[in-house]
């Protein structure tokens, strides 16, 4: 295998052997003599005052351990909230969410009470008789109605309901709109959506008093930061405190919360001295893990009589339920929003507000993509009205309007790297031939057949590390990685790293990185990861930079090591270094000559350690740390759709995404992770939504009621390859994680849009749901009198 290359080969991913054998270890599988189970008792109310609780009755039933309110558990914490760091925006208020329900429940599903028994089902049964008296109060769960002066208030003791607020403005924003050829202004909506990996949330926690350890596996997407959060709640030494993560059925950013159950099946775990398990069902999914994305935004463009965009004025109004989040905070959402608003395209005046907003509904989360489906509706919605009005094709309004030269420099501050904005628009229209569609659109309609084209054109900022995260001003500052990497003694080869795959395909990956870097199989190499005790500290996966952080820091480790491995070789065939290559498993002369496998330089190593003499005393072990300032893939998504005007039913005919992601590690995984993003985003444009009442009751408690897109739905995904190599990572490779899921939305109700502009409808709601559409032109029915 001369001349071994990895990089950019479709390998076959390293992680799936297990998991098609059925042998793969996840949560639920994690069991144990004596090990006990948890449920909690779940609010029924969107708001209240907790007067008395009563667990008399519960435990009376025989195999139930204790049930154990905020009261119980207080004794043994050092601080009984999740504790939040917020970047500074223009105002804020402190709402700290507490380990378990603090006297006041503030929406339906919060956990008051921990419930442990001998069974899961012994819990569920005590826990369903556990008596609590409420006071009921009023609740809010529009934060239309949230922000408004005579709102009721989703917590008694705030002020109000606006969490913090964020204000940026640049350029003379007002004389620009004051001298504007033409002001667009639109209200859009991407209402609440869910956060539905296919295994739910859970945690198993153990506890050894002789020791005074604590060791919790549970399915975050963070070891180490779920440790940190351990440790500063239990107040406990950080060799006290170990979290392991076995496998990990998808996680897509809800999973790098750290929740109130956590902790409390860890505390149950310590009181009682006995393993407890809890496993969140998928009721308890919809109603009380994180949910995601729920934006208003009410914005205003000032164009010129080219087309050309000059300024945006824009009010983005972000529900981020009842409490925020750790680590993340409820800042992620509206400041995401507010910087990154203006995506691909060249203009530099902006003025935005951007608010985090209180009710009484499930608290939210980052998820795939965090914010910016919201924020790329938006603008690729505003461009599509706005050509419609200049009467030209939205693709020239695009190619008018996009960044062509870089590096770049954003309005609200953003670096971007090389990108090729307009090239992936360009090659998207020689894909679909618009001309070609709109001849078949307008002989379909003709026949009652309503067709519509719609486009996406983005940006998105991945891999970026402390540089980026430090402007936040955040009371943590995320963003490296540390990788160590050593070969043992028959050659094999360890890495370990503090990232954490939840499905990505991130072990192939990396293992493909060093295997070029050492010359070796990728399967001579073992990533290990989600184990505090074993791995460099680390931040976890999340926000499309695994690949970029954690690989840029796994090639200059390898490169660490594969420099002394040549230094080992030259002590055993006693030449210079210099004249040493690696490749194929072996250390060569460049020339003709004498070699010593990788395997051999081992055993010596190990068995003959005399024969090395280094400073340091190491030579098969290396450590990197990676921290870049970040670099932005980007894409165009197109989508055919044809709406049957009847039932308001969307059928996707087509759908192409030209993608440029810098270098291709694995195009096998890349595909994947678009073609996943790609139907998520579907999901959002047409199907999924998280609805409640106006008194935050739950409406969509069971998958009865959510609706998920399944594979009769989601279209065969065309994707085509663009590469711009970047100088802003090691690898030359850009993040694309949460590209597919971001520019869906987008493109489809684009779509949708243009096969119904004859009806002179205008929807600016995701998800477009049938009914939604029905409602859209019975109005512009009624309006036009027909």
């Amino acid at each position: 295998m001369s001349g071994w290359k990895v990089f950019g080969s479709r390998e076959k991913r390293l992680e799936d052997p297990s998991l098609l054998r059925g042998v793969g270890r996840f949560l639920d599988d994690i069991q144990v003599s004596g090990m006990l189970h948890a449920a909690f008792v779940r609010s029924p109310h969107s708001h209240a005052r907790i007067l008395h609780i009563d667990s008399n009755s519960a435990l009376t039933i025989e195999g139930v351990r204790a049930v154990y309110t905020l009261d119980n558990l207080r004794p043994y914490l050092n601080n009984k909230r999740l504790v939040v760091g917020l970047p500074s925006p223009s105002y804020k208020q402190e709402l700290d969410r507490p380990a378990l329900a603090d006297k006041e429940v503030v929406y339906v599903g919060e956990p008051i009470a921990i419930v442990v028994a001998e069974s899961r089902y012994l819990a569920e049964d005590a826990a369903a008789i556990v008596n609590i008296e409420y006071e009921i109060l009023p609740a809010v769960s529009d934060c239309r109605l949230a922000v408004e002066k005579s709102s009721i208030l989703a917590h008694t003791q705030s002020p109000h309901n606006i969490l913090a607020q964020f204000d940026m403005r640049y350029g003379e924003v007002e004389s620009t709109f004051d001298n504007a050829s033409y002001i667009f202004k639109e209200n859009i909506w991407q209402h609440r959506g869910g956060s539905h990996s296919i295994e739910c949330r859970g945690a198993v926690s153990f506890y050894e008093p002789t020791e005074d350890l604590v060791t919790l596996y549970s399915s975050t997407q963070s070891a180490h930061t779920a440790k940190n959060i351990l440790i500063d709640m239990l107040g406990f030494d950080e060799n006290k405190v170990r979290v392991i993560i076995p496998d990990v059925g998808g996680g897509f950013g809800p999973k790098l919360v750290f929740y109130q159950e956590d902790v409390s099946v860890v505390l149950a775990a310590m009181i009682l001295g006995k393993p407890v398990k809890w496993i969140e069902d998928r009721r308890e999914n919809l109603m009380s893990s994180a949910h995601s994305r729920d934006q208003q935004h009410k914005i205003r463009a000032a164009f010129n009589r080219n087309a050309e965009l000059l300024a945006i004025d824009a009010d983005i109004r972000c529900n981020v339920g009842s409490y925020s989040v750790y680590p993340v905070t409820y800042g992620v959402e509206p400041l995401m929003a507010m910087v990154e608003i203006p995506g691909p395209y060249n203009f530099q005046e902006i003025s935005v507000r951007a608010r985090a907003i209180s009710t009484n509904t499930c608290p939210m989360s980052p998820y795939r993509g965090v914010s910016r489906p919201s924020i790329i509706f938006t603008m690729e919605r505003l461009m599509d009205t706005a050509a419609q009005r200049f009467g030209i094709e939205p693709t020239e309004i695009r190619l008018r309007n996009l960044i062509t030269e870089f590096p770049y420099r954003s309005v609200t501050g953003l670096e971007y790297d090389e990108g090729s904005y307009k090239e992936s628009l360009e090659r998207m229209m020689t894909e679909i031939n618009l001309e070609e569609f709109r001849a078949k659109q307008q002989k379909e309609r003709a026949l009652g057949n309503y067709l519509g084209v719609g486009f996406s054109v983005f940006n998105e900022r991945t891999g970026y590390g402390t540089p980026a995260f430090a402007a936040r001003s955040m009371e943590i500052t995320p963003g490296y990685e540390t990788v160590e990497i050593s070969m043992d003694p028959s050659g094999g080869v360890d890495l370990r790293i503090g990232a954490s795959p939840h499905g990505q395909g991130l072990e192939t990956t990396l293992s493909q990185l060093v295997a070029d870097e050492l010359g070796i199989n990728p399967n001579e190499i073992q990533v290990i990861h989600g184990d505090t005790d074993l791995t460099p500290y680390g931040w976890g996966t999340f926000a499309s930079r695994s690949l970029v952080i954690s690989g840029g820091a796994s090639v200059l480790a390898a490169r660490k090591l594969k420099k002394r491995i040549k230094y080992a070789a030259s002590e055993i065939l006693k030449v210079p270094e210099t004249d040493l290559v690696v490749e194929d498993g072996v250390v060569k002369l460049a020339k003709e000559g004498s070699s010593v496998g990788l395997k051999e330089i081992a055993r010596l190593y190990y068995h003959k350690k005399h024969m090395f003499v280094t400073e340091d005393g190491d030579v098969l072990t290396a450590r990197a740390t990676y921290d870049p300032p970040g670099t932005f893939s980007n894409a165009c998504h197109a989508a055919i759709v044809e709406v049957d005007v009847e039932t308001g039913h969307v059928n996707i005919e087509r759908y192409v995404v030209v993608e440029d992601a810098g270098r291709l590690i694995n195009p096998k995984i890349v595909d994947g992770q678009v073609r996943g993003g790609v139907a998520q985003g579907i999901g959002g444009a047409l199907y999924e939504e998280i609805c409640y009442a106006e008194d935050g009751n739950l409406m969509t408690a069971s998958l009865l009621d959510f609706l998920p897109p399944t594979v009769t739905e989601i279209p065969h995904i065309e994707i085509i390859h663009l590469e711009t190599i970047t100088d802003s990572s090691i690898t030359g490779a850009k993040g694309l994680g949460e590209g597919g899921a971001m520019g869906a939305p987008a493109a489809v109700i684009n779509a949708v849009s243009d096969a119904l502009r004859s009806f002179n409808v205008n929807p600016m709601e995701a998800p477009m749901t049938p009914k939604r559409i029905r409602d859209l032109l019975r109005k512009a029915g009624e309006k036009s009198g027909s």
